[in-house]
């Protein structure tokens, strides 16, 4: 799949396209499953094209899982017949296609028992969750006694937020609707808020850290912390940076979380997974001839976990 032209889903069309060639430091990946992430439809729209322009054919998306079917020259951490996952570099794209090229740095092998679905869905959101609650918030990912509260729980970066944060050792209160919460607790949350019942949050004790996975002001958050309590933003507005400027004056720092994609997070994902520690839950399935579809799933916002694209069979 394709865009032509900025648009939203009904931009998209099948094309034929060349087969990549894999360069240095690459390997050709024949795609098995594609996941659906906000930046593919905001990148399509055009909302970003100053600061990540799109060139045209753009074959959309990021997240990828399938086999290695060639390598690029000086290729030596793979073979042919790896599976592997990988979350595309910048804005290059190429995961919505049945073939696309992936970087060695930012590729990792599949864990076994893990499926292409899951696989797909776990590098751009998992390492999302990965480096807002380790890098920008501060939290020990072993042994931790902190109190951590994750907004927007049960979504894509929320869902395995959750579960990294449990992992970690810390206290875990997940904020999403009624209706999921079992499965935010089924993920490990100690305490689920509704976020629709009148005054959730009164009585909470103060948070170590917030990771904001919706995309909201901080000054909404930032009085549950307590004193040395660190906010992420996954979504960071104009508002998070704002306020990150006052970080020097202030106990309760305001961190955006700006994802960099890299193989050793995804491998310290991939550990988790393999040991029954992080799931990638999918919320739906969709061909490849129905990315617009898949995309209109993203965009209403009510997912639960991941919205996953089968590619080739």
């Amino acid at each position: 799949m394709s865009l032509q032209r900025y648009g939203g889903p009904d931009a998209l069309g099948l094309v034929e396209l060349p087969r990549p060639e894999p360069a240095a430091e690459q390997v050709l990946v024949r795609v098995a499953a594609a996941a659906v992430n906000p930046v593919d439809w905001k990148m399509a729209s055009g909302t970003y094209r100053l600061i990540l322009p799109v060139t045209f054919p753009w074959v959309p998306g990021f997240d990828v899982a399938g086999e290695v079917v060639a390598l690029g020259p000086g290729v030596t951490a793979f073979a042919v017949g790896d599976r592997v996952h990988a979350r595309l570099r910048k804005n290059e794209g190429g995961a919505s296609a049945e073939y696309t090229v992936a970087g060695v740095g930012v590729t990792a092998r599949m864990p076994a028992g893990m499926d292409f679905a899951q696989a797909a869905g776990l590098p751009l959101a998992g390492m999302t969750a990965l480096q807002g609650l380790r890098d920008e918030c501060g939290l020990s990912m072993t042994g931790s006694r902190a109190r951590v509260l994750i907004v927007g729980a049960s979504g894509g970066v929320g869902h395995l937020a959750v579960q990294l944060a449990r992992a970690a050792g810390a206290t875990v209160a997940g904020v999403c609707s009624g209706r999921n919460a079992e499965l935010v607790t089924s993920l490990g949350a100690h305490e689920v808020l509704d976020y629709t019942r009148p005054d959730p949050y009164r009585g909470q004790p103060p948070f170590d850290v917030i990771l904001d996975c919706v995309g909201g002001s901080p000054s909404a958050w930032t009085p549950l912390l307590g004193p040395g309590g660190r906010f992420g933003s996954v979504v960071p507005g104009p508002s998070v940076f704002l306020r990150g400027w006052l970080n020097a004056v202030s106990s309760r720092k305001v961190r955006p979380v700006l994802l960099q994609p890299n193989a050793v997070d995804l491998q310290v994902l991939d550990a988790l997974a393999a040991q029954g520690k992080l799931r990638v839950v999918v919320d739906s399935r969709f061909p490849l001839e129905a990315l617009g579809a898949a995309w209109a799933r993203s965009i209403e916002g009510r997912a639960v976990g991941k919205v996953v694209v089968d590619v080739t069979a």
